[in-house]
């Protein structure tokens, strides 16, 4: 037999699989990964194919014989493969790069090994007896009326009970009274304190309704569901009631969460529900963590998952339902290539494999609840509370009228008022501004300059260390660079430098100033970057040891605090005029998601949005926690405009290090589009706008960036002008990186 193999090497010269011969006693099977020459060094790779020797079109003699399998199973499912395929096909990137999506990086990179430990078991008769004997050896004694009750014991477990007892261990394995082993020992990224167990609720007649609207089909195996529920509906326990009946079919989940700030919360209720049936897959899980939450879940230890995008490649064997948790947020398409969405993975994985997709949120995109009135998903609606528990009651706060009477704080009156009243009565608050720092950019008086980032064409925004006076320093939030504030400015040399806008870092310091000796949590980017940091925040404010959280987009969503009656919104308009056509729709998500984390339990809550365009439909519907009015006016507003749902948006971006290598290849895209449209008229017909330009933010990372932009009519006759804009990505070398992107979650 020979076998094909994909190397693990992303180059186009090595895209295609090679054949490789079978040694005798070898038995690769379709998903083993591989060890193999390639020239003159080893590679690792996947097998995709097996063929025999009279399906070869060279002679077997030419080919060179693969050197080891790596695992003791196949590490890709064949459903896996298939995925790969479809990605590679979808994005245009070599299959090698597709299939490492597939599987942890140290895994593919040979920096992680399985975790072993020593333990020990007791193999006599009677080991009372035999610790009577060691009349001599009081520690011998001791370790074997611990293994009395016949359970193997790890070292490390004795070690806490017995002090250093690894020579009395030999010498009782040399008198034959224990027998000493090794055995795999998993990194458990959940902490030492276990959840738990906890048991299904009785189901309110909404939620019983919600999922019996729904089991069908996952039992049959198919459906496409779109839920929409209000905030606090019990969303959550229904998707539980799910995978409970998915475990009972023999069958497993995978639940998906937008943030990694979401993952312990949810995480927390899975488990307490499941145990350690549940396995968590997210960036900020340690290497080992990560293989051997992979392995778990591969090996069918761990039938559920619950993680962020990249959850969606776990290897669930016989999967029953994907979960997709406000499905509306931009982070389940990825910004690194390949450029997957996991929202069409999700749907190819279900299609593939007989699962039911549940798409979930309070504020669904546009898109979502236009395919559900169309009939492509089915809708289920759960329109109130748990308890019927009222929404929060919403004040409006026009932030003109606040410096008309001399307010110059970020606070309101009305917002300082609430916090006393809510902080008085011993529950908690939330204070939500999407922007990180203190200061958000810093300008000269007299000359107009604007500090900008050496490597990013965005300005800097200034960050303030409160332990450290001269701590301040200026940061770009999309590379990172940090640089000292200027003293002077550097283009007319004026002392004029002022400082603009707000963070959260000003919130909180501006709430130390207004509430003296008040604990507060902040959760930012900045503030959740160590390990387990999102979990520990979130579990000083949900233990009472914090009153108010302050933080960006993170804590808009998804996290349930019974004792939060009050969210204030500091700047409701901060993301209204960004240059996106869905800059009203994300305004109107974040500020209902964030609403809905107050009075969720039997205290009423309260929400107050500040802003200085209080008369802003959008920020109106958003207020009355009205999604049918939001979407009806949104909806009329990109029909009139031709925007999605009614037309497709697509871009081919190239990024360059040089500008002119950027701007002569984005010349070359657009004339090749133009001639091909000018040959077939019917594509030309559907082509709305064609437009090459740079690309809002033009420099990121020191990448030059420039696009050429499409609007087309959504319609079927449209699909092979996206195959050419698909194959143009082929066009990519080492000066310029093209993407090729459809309704992409930002234009920037």
């Amino acid at each position: 037999m020979v076998a094909q193999v994909v190397v693990d090497v992303v180059h186009t010269n090595v895209a295609k699989p090679f054949s490789y011969l079978i040694p005798d006693g070898m038995a690769p099977v379709v998903g083993s990964r591989v060890h193999v020459p390639l020239g003159r060094r080893m590679v690792d790779g996947f097998v995709v194919g097996l063929l025999s020797e009279e399906q070869l079109d060279c002679p077997v003699e030419k080919l060179r014989p693969i050197s080891k399998i790596l695992d003791d199973y196949p590490a890709l499912l064949p459903s896996m493969l298939e995925l790969a395929g479809e990605i590679a096909a979808e994005t245009h990137c070599p299959l090698s790069e597709a299939l490492r999506l597939m599987l942890p990086a140290a895994m593919r990179t040979g920096r992680i090994k399985q975790k072993q430990e020593t333990c020990v078991t007791l193999t006599c008769a009677d080991p009372e007896a035999e610790a009577v004997k060691q009349k001599r050896a009081p520690k011998r004694a001791m370790l074997l009326r611990l293994l009395a009750d016949g359970r193997t014991r790890s070292l490390n477990e004795l070690s806490q009970l017995v002090k250093d007892p690894r020579e009395s261990l030999k010498a009782l394995e040399q008198a034959g009274l224990v027998r000493l082993s090794q055995r795999e020992v998993f990194r458990s990224p959940y902490g030492e304190e276990d959840e738990k167990p906890s048991v299904q609720p009785p189901l309110t007649p909404r939620q019983t309704e919600a999922l019996e609207s729904m089991l069908p089909a996952m039992e049959r195996g198919e459906g496409a569901f779109l839920l929409h529920g209000v905030t606090g509906s019990g969303k959550t326990e229904v998707y539980l009631a799910m995978a409970s009946r998915a475990l009972e079919m023999g069958k497993g989940a995978i639940i998906l969460v937008p943030e990694i700030a979401l993952t312990p919360q949810m995480v927390r209720w899975f488990r307490s529900r499941f145990g350690p049936a549940t396995a968590v897959l997210h960036s900020r899980l340690t290497d080992g963590q990560r293989y051997d939450e992979w392995r778990r879940i591969r090996l069918g230890d761990a039938r559920i998952v619950v993680g962020a995008r990249s959850a969606i490649f776990a290897p669930v064997e016989n999967l029953g339902l994907i979960v997709i948790d406000e499905e509306h947020e931009q982070t389940y398409l990825s910004d690194k290539h390949p450029r997957y969405d996991a929202r069409r993975v999700a749907h190819s994985r279900c299609k593939g494999g007989g699962a039911t997709l549940v798409l979930s949120s309070a504020t669904p995109s546009i898109l979502s609840f236009a395919m559900a009135r169309r009939g492509d998903y089915t809708l289920v609606e759960m329109p109130k509370r748990v308890a019927d528990r009222p929404l929060p009651t919403v004040s409006i706060v026009d932030m003109r009228k606040e410096l008309e009477a001399g307010n110059r704080s970020i606070f309101s009156a009305l917002l300082i008022q609430k916090l006393h009243q809510c902080l008085d009565s011993g529950q908690q608050a939330m204070l939500f501004l999407n922007r990180r720092g203190f200061h958000t950019f810093v300008s000269c008086r007299s000359c107009g300059y604007v500090v900008k980032c050496d490597a990013c064409d965005v300005s800097m925004t200034l960050h303030r260390d409160p332990n450290d006076p001269d701590g301040d320093e200026l940061r770009c939030h999309l590379c990172g660079q940090i640089r000292k504030p200027p003293e002077t400015c550097p283009e007319c040399g004026s002392k004029y430098i002022r400082y603009f806008g707000s963070g959260t870092q000003r919130v909180e310091e501006e709430m130390h100033k207004l509430f003296p000796g008040v604990a507060t949590v902040r959760m930012d980017i900045d503030t959740t970057k160590g390990r387990d940091a999102h979990a520990r925040l979130l579990d000083d404010f949900g233990k009472g040891r914090a009153k108010v959280l302050i933080g960006t987009q993170m804590i808009a969503k998804g996290l349930d605090f019974p004792k939060v009656t009050l969210v204030g919104v500091v700047a409701a308009d901060m993301t209204l005029n960004l240059p996106d056509y869905r800059a009203r729709e994300r305004t109107f998500q974040l500020l209902t998601q964030v609403a809905g984390r107050a009075g969720r339990a039997q205290t009423p809550g309260e929400v107050v949005i500040q802003t200085y365009k209080p008369e802003d439909p959008c920020i109106l519907a958003a207020a009355a926690q009205d999604y049918r009015a939001f979407f009806e006016m949104e909806f009329a507003r990109r029909r009139t405009g031709l925007y999605p749902p009614f037309t497709l948006l697509a871009r081919l971006l190239v990024e360059s290090v040089s500008e002119a290598d950027a701007m002569q290849m984005n010349e070359r895209l657009y004339d090749t589009v133009q001639t091909y449209l000018l040959s077939h008229p019917l594509q030309k017909k559907r082509t709305l706008m064609v437009r090459a330009d740079a690309a809002p933010v033009k420099r990121i990372r020191g990448q030059y960036r420039y696009h050429v932009l499409f609007k087309l009519f959504d319609h079927p006759d449209a699909s092979p002008l996206l195959s050419l804009m698909s194959e143009l990505t082929s066009l990519s070398d080492e000066r310029c990186r093209i993407y090729c992107e459809v309704n992409p979650a930002t234009m920037m």
